[in-house]
């Protein structure tokens, strides 16, 4: 792939799982890096472990001048933004019928409006610059496949997907490409405890063709062909990464929830 050498990225998300081998991956490639994460501690690791090329700023990506501060922080700090990835997610489960307001919001909010936040920055920023860019969406399998309990990360994450092609419209006569992935199961520290009980592997893996999760570089690999010049007639998708996983639909972890 092309197009990384000296080039500056934002990634939400950037110092754990998917978003961590996204950092790593544009830093080999010659990219500079600006990190952001809930976590200070682990944003401040992230930049002693990747050096200069990597700096970062703790944002809450549900709020829209802590995604701003951001954004202003990665263009002081490097000078222009030519790609973003936003990649912070995360999922608080609950049936329908017993999920209360705080629990869907916390779904919505983390996954969608961080997205939304990013996408609409993001686009901002190129704009301000006077040239093209690429931003990533990291949305879920369970954009397309419901799952028991999940109905507030799955609609979160169904709404990612529609605003990158809405906003693919939007702007691809700017010269802005907007892609979504929809990672399948990723072996990451958010998947970490529920892989961790007893059967629940094994249920999975009962419905998975390639019997085995992904590895988080794998989705980076597609996260970043998605960025490159490789992908310049791009836009508009929803990528799925999932080892074929949609083909069989999602598992009944019921059993396992109490």
């Amino acid at each position: 792939m092309s197009g990384f050498e000296n080039s500056v990225a934002v990634v939400t998300g950037g110092v754990s799982g998917i978003g961590a081998a996204i950092t790593r991956r544009l830093v080999d490639r010659g990219a500079k890096v600006f990190v952001a994460d809930i976590n200070a501690d682990a944003v401040a690791a992230a930049t002693e472990t990747f050096g200069e090329n990597v700096a970062g700023l703790r944002t809450d990506v549900t709020d829209e001048q802590s995604m701003e501060a951001l954004f202003a922080a990665a263009v002081e700090r490097f000078g222009r933004i030519d790609a973003v990835y936003n990649v912070a997610g995360g999922s608080k489960p609950g049936r329908v019928i017993d999920m209360d307001l705080a629990t869907w919001d916390f779904n919505i909010k983390l996954n969608l409006y961080g997205a939304f936040l990013g996408t609409k920055l993001g686009a901002k920023q190129f704009l301000a610059q006077g040239r093209a860019g690429s931003i990533v969406n990291i949305a879920s399998l369970n954009s397309q496949v419901p799952m028991h309990s999940g109905a507030g990360y799955s609609t979160a994450k169904a709404g990612v997907v529609m605003l990158t092609k809405n906003a693919a419209l939007e702007l691809a006569e700017q010269g802005i490409r907007v892609n979504a992935i929809s990672p399948g199961l990723v072996a990451t520290p958010l998947t970490g405890g529920l892989l961790a009980v007893p059967g629940v592997m094994d249920t999975y893996l009962d419905r998975i063709p390639a019997k085995r999760a992904a590895d988080p570089d794998e989705i980076a690999g597609v996260a970043l062909f998605l960025a490159s010049a490789d992908a310049s007639y791009v836009n508009g998708e929803n990528i799925v990464v999932d080892g074929a996983w949609a083909t069989t639909g999602y598992p009944d972890l019921r059993p396992f929830m109490g």
